[in-house]
């Protein structure tokens, strides 16, 4: 049976559609997907994250621990900051990106995804044992709610005591909102500025129910699984399991730049990632602009146009509502990788144009 989170009676009295993900009952839509998503684009969303999976790793040598499990410098992030890195098997295989946040000198809270919440927390828990560290499941002891959009600010600047200008990207501090105790880091899965609140799940309903009393004159609504996929697909965001997987490497991801090769500790897959940096790999994801009103899916075929041979293969598509065009995101070969080149997708058995275009599809304005 599916979970279900802390605030699933007041998705219900939304008139929420849900789906399981991961185990979970999330909403998907609460009406129309495309509003959801221009409304983050444009004002704000409110987001139920609590399916993510939160894990704290303690102890004298807790960084160390982490230096040794995961691909990024772990130890040289500051206090209150956080980093986007993954954890990766000998192979140099993604078994997961993750957000990792040092919440004090020897405590560290890492947030995985929910399909790999448990594979995560079992492998840092075995790369962990020969360290002065506790690896601890904390997946249950926490609910997550985001505020994405350009009027996040202003939503939950009434609502909370932290000083939200001085909170930088990629931060995390002890706050209260709508009175209640959290850790309030400014960070998301959507290209806008916004926040993620992790809160008792005691206290989620109450954070729900201010912020969207406190959004209702800034255009605030309630969002769900379906436009959140669009909005970091047109973000060129990864998502685990279509640009993601144990057998993909984060050079071929278009991602090398978490791999921390200049560390001084050894880590799990520094071998073969370190040979992987120094050859070119044979595939890389790339953008796609296709032509046509039919969006390409995830397992799509990308063609050669020259000779029709098999290239690739789309990992994400669909119509961009922002821009009005489809996008997609595919592995294709490193020699047809050029922004520029011109593309078959095979969509169903027709044949459609495509042009491989740079990422991200969509940047927010500064």
């Amino acid at each position: 049976m599916s979970k279900l989170t802390a605030l699933h009676s007041v998705h219900e009295a939304a008139g929420a559609h849900f789906t399981d993900f991961a185990g979970w009952q999330m909403p998907l839509r609460y009406g129309s997907e495309l509003a959801e998503h221009h409304a983050v684009r444009t004002t704000a969303g409110l987001f139920d994250l609590s399916h993510m999976g939160e894990i704290e790793v303690v102890g004298q040598e807790a960084a160390a621990a982490l230096d040794h499990a995961l691909v990024g410098d772990i130890s040289a992030i500051a206090v209150a900051n956080a980093k986007y890195t993954m954890i990766c098997n000998e192979d140099g295989g993604i078994l997961d990106d993750l957000i990792v946040y040092r919440l004090a000198d020897e405590r560290y809270m890492v947030v995985a995804n929910a399909s790999n919440a448990g594979v995560v927390l079992a492998a840092l828990k075995q790369r962990a044992a020969r360290f002065d560290a506790e690896v601890e499941d904390r997946c249950d002891d926490w609910s997550l709610i985001a505020v994405q959009g350009p009027e996040s600010p202003a939503i939950l600047g009434g609502l909370t005591d932290a000083d939200l200008g001085a909170l930088r990207y990629y931060a995390i501090q002890e706050a209260t909102v709508a009175g209640r105790q959290v850790r309030l880091a400014r960070t998301g899965y959507t290209g806008e500025d916004g926040f993620e609140i992790f809160c008792e799940p005691a206290d989620a309903v109450a954070i729900w129910k201010g912020l969207s009393a406190a959004g209702a004159g800034h255009g605030l609504v309630p969002a769900g699984l379906a436009c959140r996929d669009s909005l970091r697909l047109e973000a060129a965001m990864p998502l685990y399991g279509n640009e993601l997987s144990a057998e993909l490497t984060p050079y071929e991801a278009g991602l090398g730049r978490v791999v921390r090769l200049d560390k001084a500790a050894d880590f799990v897959g520094r071998a073969a990632l370190e040979k992987c940096s120094q050859e070119e790999v044979s595939r890389v994801r790339v953008g796609l602009r296709p032509e046509g009103r039919r969006a390409p899916r995830s397992g799509y075929a990308v063609l050669d146009p020259s000779s029709g041979a098999h290239v690739g293969a789309v990992t994400s598509g669909a119509p961009s509502p922002t821009l009005g065009h489809l996008i997609a995101m595919a592995y294709v070969d490193t020699a047809l990788s050029a922004t520029g080149t011109r593309l078959l997708v095979d969509v169903r058995g027709t044949r459609i144009h495509a042009e491989v275009v740079a990422l991200p599809f969509y940047s927010r304005p500064r």
